[in-house]
């Protein structure tokens, strides 16, 4: 689930940073091969997983498919603060310049 999460979210990223950002003004690339990352640690991830268990990797337990969606949950929440805070320190629309100045007068 932590896979199908991450390349889920990396998909609807890159289709939103192809089809809107052209100019990449809001980072969403950047958001995209984050998601992209994590996808390809998680594959990476279930390939020595599936070496390890073999045909039992595909009998998870209910539980062990809700832990991994939350933890595959988390993993997207993190990259979306993380792309935040990229969002927030570059500033690209000049917004809180703006309201800092405003602030100042």
């Amino acid at each position: 689930m932590t896979l199908l999460t991450a390349v889920l979210a990396a998909i609807i990223t890159t289709i939103i940073w192809y089809q809107k950002d052209s100019r990449n003004e809001m980072k969403t690339g950047t958001l995209s091969l984050i998601y992209w990352g994590a996808s390809l640690m998680w594959l990476t991830d279930a390939v020595f997983e599936y070496v390890q268990l073999q045909t039992e990797y595909f009998k998870p337990s209910p539980a062990d498919l809700l832990n991994d969606f939350f933890l595959g949950i988390c993993a997207v929440v993190f990259g979306l603060l993380l792309w935040l805070i990229l969002v927030l320190l570059k500033d690209p629309k000049g917004v809180i310049k703006q309201a800092l100045e405003n602030i100042r007068n």
